[in-house]
């Protein structure tokens, strides 16, 4: 069996969650496990935290019915809403959230013959420009959805463009639109993801968003030791040689020896969700000691720098987790950590 595990540490998630909800405040706080958890397995996460989340957050009719058939009860928000009118009498059978972000969602939910009172998020676009309605159609919205006999309750929501840049004034005038449009409307409200929950105070009210951050990784890059990373993906050292000054490494021999050195072959590649772009220099761990990948990663494996004795066949090689942050592989590759997380594949997850 290939020996890349990625090892989801429940304890950590739990730890995250109470530390995002003390960020918030008083309010409410979802769990967003929407893309199987960030790649960390939905299920397993969801049971972790059923005592502590108000409710969870998914993408779509699918992952709610994934959580609701695994014995999940807590209230599901689901952050797309449908993308059919039929699917309407899914969210009505198993007591799901949508929200409403268009005008034939809205259309297709006063429609529909509603068994069970349902309780709908109202998406305003605020200056994201996604999906949401222009605040000045969005107080009609709100009043034909509170017209309406089904509807028991509509939480007012938006999303923030540049929250994770909290330089930038956008945050700040999606509040103030946001303010604006909903003072006279009553009901909750919903602001704040991760990195707004970080910072900024005035969108800690109402229900929280906890995405990024309750996986222990910082939304604004970097470390930030509040959080405790949840995933730590590991492989070994199954192969290696010592190759001598002037040979190369890999595909497009990109990356050519120096001086004598000692190369380790490990068990994780593209296809197991590693980003190819990862360059000569990208961070590793082995047997807690940082190194560095050298050469291209391959489909299959990648191959590591190795201390001249310290290092043998067998030895444990975190890709991120402890010691390296998936932040900084994410910008060593150019990417974020969003992406690596939701990309790992093949790896056997062991739930601790």
């Amino acid at each position: 069996m290939r020996p890349l595990v990625a090892h989801i540490r429940l304890n950590h998630l739990r730890d995250n969650f109470r530390t995002l909800k003390r960020m918030h405040g008083s309010g409410k706080m979802l769990a967003v496990v929407k893309a199987n958890a960030y790649g960390h397995g939905a299920v397993h996460c969801a049971r972790a935290l059923t005592d502590l989340a108000d409710g969870f957050a998914v993408s779509s009719i699918d992952e709610a019915i994934e959580l609701r058939s695994a014995g999940i009860e807590n209230p599901i928000v689901m952050l797309e809403g449908v993308f059919s009118a039929e699917e309407y009498a899914l969210v009505d059978q198993y007591d799901l959230w949508p929200v409403v972000g268009n005008q034939w969602q809205l259309e297709a939910l006063l429609a529909y013959n509603w068994q069970l009172p349902v309780k709908v998020w109202l998406k305003m676009d605020s200056g994201m420009h996604r999906t949401g309605f222009f605040p000045h159609d969005y107080a009609p919205v709100y009043q034909a959805l509170m017209q309406s006999n089904y509807v028991t309750d509509v939480v007012k929501m938006t999303h923030f463009a540049c929250a994770d840049e909290p330089m930038k004034s956008m945050t700040a005038d999606q509040i103030d639109t946001f303010d604006l449009v909903c003072t006279d409307l009553a009901g909750e409200i919903s602001l704040a993801n991760s990195a707004a929950m970080m910072t900024c105070p005035q969108a800690q009210r109402g229900w929280g968003r906890a995405g990024l951050a309750l996986y222990g990784v910082s939304p604004l890059g970097g470390t930030d030791s509040r959080f405790k990373p949840v995933m730590r993906l590991v492989s070994q050292v199954f192969g290696e040689r010592v190759l001598q000054k002037g040979e190369s490494i890999g595909y497009g021999a990109t990356f050519v020896t120096t001086q004598s050195t000692r190369v380790g072959l490990v068990a994780c590649g593209y296809a197991d969700g590693y980003p190819r772009r990862a360059p000569t220099g990208t961070p590793v761990a082995i047997e807690g000691v940082r190194s560095r990948i050298v050469g291209r990663v391959s489909m299959d494996m990648l191959t590591v720098q190795l201390a001249d004795h310290q290092h043998a066949l067998g030895s444990e090689v975190e890709l991120w987790g402890d010691v390296v942050n998936v932040n900084e592989v994410a910008a060593a590759a150019g990417t974020i950590a969003y992406e690596l997380l939701c990309n790992v594949k093949r790896a056997v997850r062991s739930y601790e």
